[in-house]
């Protein structure tokens, strides 16, 4: 077969290279943001090269004979503020696309003609990241997967033990993260995700629909609430106005569709389709889970008039992980006695509304997401018998929101506020097996109905001469859910940036603010068999976050960054059965926060970031990151810290890619993190029959919490891409290797229980296991090969 293949591969790459590279175009039109007006007269030129054009009287522009590939246009015109794009993709159809300029009230008569890809923002001077189309697409061991990308950047700690995909940013745990569409937030971003968390195996979100990330690792803006340690802001792009296009890609774990273009002379499209055969993957890797899933999502764009604009946005999830039963081995042994099977359904639909009123802009955005998770396990996964059943979970997560807000443009000062109104609901259906100091069943039903409400407001002052930029935020919340958290007042979220040139390109920049997060929907609606909520003393968790920073800019194209934060968190959830917070959990499949809790835990992490990045426009994007920091908890005031389970110490990245002649790129990445802290087995605990049976794994010696630490792990990461482009047509090829050196990491041995019980005589309760140990290591080649046909 490899005899038949290797040989029709070359002939097709010589008979694309021998033909001739297509040109297109670039068009579109320059328009006043506010007053939605044509500019003419403007610039539009492809940042770093000489072409280029200028708007007409209508504000129309045609750049021709462009090759495709990935750009950026910068647009300038007398009175208003300078324009560096996001990346955009020339593939096979001309590009058309409007751009919208802001009135300056510094470039009155002189028009500045240079512009930076590294972004300032006022309200988040620090702790952002701007994610581009060259790092979606071409990114080493993402497989174009965001959750993936953002482990390049400083910060932010990942597992290299199973393969998840578990967001972990300056020391907090997963459950920490919020997620936003074109301004429509949805519950998470990833397939088979823990609920009560968002970490799961591979990411819900099609890249061929996205146009830029915005990653906050810190300063969160006011408008985005219920984050403690970070924000992703996807920005979508809009359907191409000219021309219709369907695009095909074929990669290791999934296939997909995405079309690309416009309904009528005001509407566009996206849509995107995904089926995924990731079992396939996971059964040659020899894993005893086999997932697979199906992904769609939309957006419709329309322009009601020259002042009025409403998108239409969806995204839809099906999950279903089976068992790989017929495994054999120690290993695959020990994770088919806990894991259970897997069915999850979940949905976003919004709409967001935008009026353009000259210096005042109204936005309306509107939203209905849902969850739908089903867990079920047997013991020794024989479903032939109810009495083998310890665990039936099903539950269904909605929520309803609506949020407005107007933005204003005062010249030097511009004033954002808003208000939200979400309505939530949680049912919940439990028969679960567990054992504490005895065996214990729950069997519950639970319901929440709970209104939750809140402000927010921010205004944002940059001084004439764009040395200093100076913002003060502030944002409240509350619900129903109990007295402790119905009051705005309890819950106020107030926040400071400041950024201050000086010398050169040489700026300071710094943050100040208070944040909150309602816990989790599994924790608020946990109930004992008697039907009494349990956790109603639970609050808003809460975290105090400082951080300032020195960033250099070499020219337009290199940015050097030193960062340092302080993070303080209060009314952690504290789980009464384990001793632990709550906060340290959620790196595994099933649920988290569905047991007795107490909001008396506190952490803090603190830490210095340095990262640097070297852009050459197409040619190389090169960045490297280094994290140090410290993460840690406590039950209360009167305990002593210890450190958390997010606690690797260091992170560190240095990955990129450069692009060759002839649509050729190669890319690589060497990550290495420090080993995490683990707590070692209780023997004597898990040993017991009765407990055993409850949850069919070992359970932790508490006492000794987080006392072990696992070795450091370091991988790389290649990628090499050739692409063709050809009459009206696209073809590409990638090749992603991920842990080339096929590294491992030496786990902890994991104490397993035979299945003989030892002293069958004695009473039940007292009857024990014999135990064993399985030796654990993870680390392997992961290959993917992927073909993408455009036209």
């Amino acid at each position: 077969m490899k005899r038949i293949i290797l040989p029709f591969l070359i002939i097709i790459c010589l008979t694309f290279t021998a033909v001739a590279q297509q040109k297109l175009s670039i068009k579109g039109s320059v328009i006043d943001r506010g007053k939605r007006e044509p500019i003419s007269f403007a610039n539009v030129g492809i940042y770093g090269t000489s072409q280029g054009a200028m708007t007409d009287s209508l504000g129309n522009f045609t750049i021709e004979n462009v090759s495709p590939g990935i750009y950026r246009l910068q647009v300038s015109a007398v009175g208003y503020n300078t324009l560096l794009t996001p990346e955009y993709i020339l593939s096979t159809k001309t590009l058309s696309i409007t751009l919208e300029l802001e009135e300056s009230v510094t470039q009155l008569g002189e028009v500045s003609i240079t512009a930076s890809v590294f972004r300032r923002n006022p309200e988040s001077p620090v702790g952002l990241r701007l994610i581009g189309l060259q790092e979606i697409e071409k990114s080493p061991g993402a497989n174009r997967d965001i959750s993936r990308i953002v482990q390049n950047y400083a910060g932010v700690g990942y597992s290299p033990v199973g393969y998840r995909n578990d967001l972990v940013v300056r020391g907090g745990g997963p459950s920490e993260n919020r997620f936003f569409l074109d301004g429509v937030e949805i519950p998470n971003i990833n397939h088979f995700s823990t609920q009560g968390a968002s970490g799961g195996p591979v990411g819900i979100i099609n890249a061929d629909l996205i146009r830029e990330v915005g990653f906050y690792t810190g300063a969160f803006p006011a408008s985005r609430g219920n984050a403690l340690s970070s924000v992703l802001d996807f920005k979508l792009r809009d359907g191409n106005m000219e021309k219709n296009s369907l695009k095909a890609t074929l990669g290791a774990s999934e296939f997909s569709l995405t079309s690309n273009g416009h309904l009528n002379s005001k509407s566009s499209y996206l849509l995107s389709v995904r089926q995924s055969y990731l079992q396939f993957l996971f059964k040659m890797l020899g894993l005893p889970f086999l997932p697979t899933y199906t992904d769609a999502q939309f957006k419709v764009k329309t322009r009601l008039s020259q002042r009025n604009e409403i998108t239409f946005l969806g995204l839809t999830g099906i999950d279903n992980m089976k068992l790989n039963t017929s495994l054999t081995g120690e290993k695959a042994e020990y994770i088919l006695s806990y894991l259970p099977t897997i069915k999850q359904e979940t949905f976003t639909l919004g709409a967001v509304y935008k009026h353009y009123a000259g210096a005042h802009i109204q936005t309306v955005v509107a939203s209905h997401s849902y969850l739908n998770n089903h867990n079920l396990k047997y013991r020794g996964n024989d479903e032939s018998s109810e009495d083998n059943l310890t665990l039936k979970y099903g539950s269904l997560e909605q929520e309803t929101k609506l949020r407005v807000e107007n933005a204003s443009n005062f010249g030097i000062a511009k004033v954002n506020l808003g208000a939200n109104l979400d309505y939530s609901q949680y049912s919940n259906n439990t028969f679960q097996r567990a054992y504490t100091n005895q065996s214990v069943t729950y069997n519950y039903h639970t319901y929440l109905g709970m209104v939750r409400w809140g402000f927010f407001g921010t205004i944002n002052y940059e001084s004439p001469d764009e040395r200093m930029t100076v913002s003060l935020g502030v944002r409240g919340d509350a619900c129903n859910y109990s007295q402790l958290m119905n009051k705005l007042s309890e819950q106020l979220s107030p926040r400071l940036s400041l950024s201050y040139q000086l010398y050169g390109d040489i700026y300071l920049s710094g943050n100040v603010g208070r944040y909150y997060q309602l816990p989790a929907f599994t924790a608020m609606g946990f109930k004992d068999n008697n039907g009494n909520y349990l956790n109603k003393s639970l609050k808003y968790i809460m975290v105090d976050q400082y951080s300032a920073g020195l960033s250099y800019k070499h020219s337009e194209n290199l940015q050097i960054s030193a960062e340092g934060f302080y993070k303080r968190y209060n009314n952690i959830p504290f789980s009464v059965t384990d001793k632990i917070p709550l906060a340290d959990k959620g790196t595994d499949y099933g649920v988290i926060g569905n047991e007795a809790l107490s909001p008396t835990a506190q952490g803090r992490s603190y830490g210095l970031e340095l990262m640097a990045k070297w852009i050459i426009v197409k040619k190389l994007n090169l960045s490297s990151a280094l994290t140090i920091f410290k993460s840690e908890y406590r039950e209360g005031e009167s305990s002593p810290y210890i450190v958390s389970s997010w606690d690797n110490r260091y992170i560190f990245n240095l990955g990129g890619t450069y692009n060759f002649a002839n649509n050729w790129s190669f890319g690589t990445k060497i990550s290495s993190i420090g080993g995490a802290p683990f707590t070692p087995y209780d023997v004597n605990k898990s040993s017991l029959v009765t407990a055993w049976n409850a949850q069919g794994r070992p359970y932790y010696d508490y006492t000794r919490y987080n006392s072990e630490r696992l070795d450091n792990f370091t991988r790389i990461d290649i990628r090499v891409d050739k692409t063709f482009y050809v009459k009206k047509y696209m073809l590409g090829f990638y090749i992603d290797l991920q842990n080339i050196t096929n590294s491992k990491i030496k786990q902890a041995d994991v104490l397993m229980s035979t299945g003989v019980i030892e002293n069958p005589s004695a009473p039940v309760n007292e009857q024990r296991y014999k135990m064993k140990y399985i030796k654990q290591e993870s680390g392997t080649v992961v290959p993917t090969l992927g073909i993408t046909f455009e036209f």
